[in-house]
């Protein structure tokens, strides 16, 4: 069986050097070295590690014996990840860009945990902590009885040091910083790894076996995760959030008054002993009394934000809505909804059309029995 090392790694790339030697001295091989990081992490691994097949990585293999082509690692196994126009992250600075790290954690994990010949060593010593975080959550969701889950505790003195890569079999004196930044010197000898073993609690088994076809959003692997039936949705007007089967999302006050609007109009459908919606579309409103609604919504919207009053509010947007704006917000809350939870929930979700125009009808699809609204 070949084992993959998988990492995140920021702006210090000696961890991946340093999770290598701990690894090796467990008496674990590592067959391909496979890296996730930021433009500025990829710069920092080229110029420390590889530097031309004369970086510390090289060092270390010649240092211990190791065969340079029993590893595979090089720019082809640094993943470097990008933003929705295929640009190079220099950083994880916003949602936006923790949620490209997340699909590239995601991508990584189905791939390398989709070969029955290969465990997984996902190692989440390195980068920022939104960069372990994806990494743990991708091992929990994709993760393997052979895979495993590791971090490194380096000897605290030596894990500052932008100089220390791993200890060489030979102890070298190095320049450290004590605690107040003054220099002093001390034998690498002095420096200990240990390589933490991190449980983990996997939900692969859980998932539906679709699922495991190809790279899904974590959405959809978590509700499929999630065996409980019914799945409920509660529209929380008191906190400003949707709840979906344990996992929240917030949404700005226009867009969940517009989505409150509709939840209600399928909770008080005046249809007697429906247990099932089934095909029933008697709450869908067209975009006439859509519009003629404006009063409903708006006290809504209101009731969300507890400012202004209406009449005092901008007379664009949500209070004053037309079939253009709507349609904006009806896709922004799609959106939201795409994006916490995966498209496998939005058939129940999203704010539905059904018929041609001009005879275009909306509603949410979601059986009524299943639906809580707290205000």
């Amino acid at each position: 069986m070949k084992n993959v090392l998988l990492a995140v790694v920021g702006l210090s790339p000696q961890v991946i050097t340093e999770t290598l030697y701990a690894l090796h001295q467990t008496h674990r091989k590592v067959h391909s070295i496979h890296v996730i990081t930021t433009r500025d992490g990829k710069e920092q691994i080229f110029a420390h590690l590889l530097a031309g097949r004369k970086g510390h990585y090289y060092r270390y293999l010649e240092d211990y014996g190791i065969d340079k082509q029993s590893i595979d690692f090089g720019p082809h196994t640094i993943h470097v990840v990008t933003d929705q126009h295929g640009i190079e992250i220099a950083d994880i600075r916003d949602e936006a860009d923790n949620e490209q790290l997340l699909t590239k954690c995601l991508e990584l994990a189905f791939r390398f945990t989709s070969d029955p010949e290969a465990a997984v060593f996902f190692s989440v010593a390195g980068g920022r902590k939104t960069m372990s975080s994806c990494l743990t959550l991708a091992a929990q969701l994709y993760g393997r009885p052979q895979d495993r889950l590791y971090h490194v505790l380096v000897t605290p003195e030596f894990e500052s040091n932008r100089n220390f890569f791993y200890p060489p079999p030979k102890s070298e004196l190095i320049e450290l910083l004590d605690s107040r930044g003054e220099p002093h010197y001390k034998e690498t000898k002095y420096a200990k790894i240990n390589l933490i073993h991190i449980p983990f609690v996997s939900v692969r088994e859980r998932l539906d076996k679709a699922l495991l076809k190809q790279p899904q959003d974590p959405g959809t692997l978590l509700l499929s995760a999630i065996k409980e039936k019914p799945r409920r949705l509660v529209v929380d007007m008191v906190n400003g959030k949707l709840i979906y089967i344990g996992i929240e999302l917030d949404l700005m006050p226009a867009r969940l008054a517009l989505y409150a609007f509709f939840a209600l109009q399928k909770k008080n459908c005046p249809k007697q002993d429906v247990s099932s919606c089934g095909s029933c579309t008697d709450c869908f409103l067209d975009i006439t009394q859509v519009l003629d609604s404006q009063g409903e919504i708006a006290d809504l919207y209101a009731r969300l934000t507890k400012t202004r009053a209406i009449d005092e509010m901008s007379d664009t947007g949500i209070v004053q809505l037309n079939a253009e704006n709507f349609m904006s917000y009806k896709g922004k809350i799609k959106k939201d909804l795409l994006q916490r939870f995966g498209p496998y929930a939005l058939k129940d979700l999203e704010i539905a059309s059904i018929g041609k125009r001009p005879n275009t009808r909306y509603g949410i699809p979601m059986d009524k029995e299943r639906l809580e609204i707290l205000y």
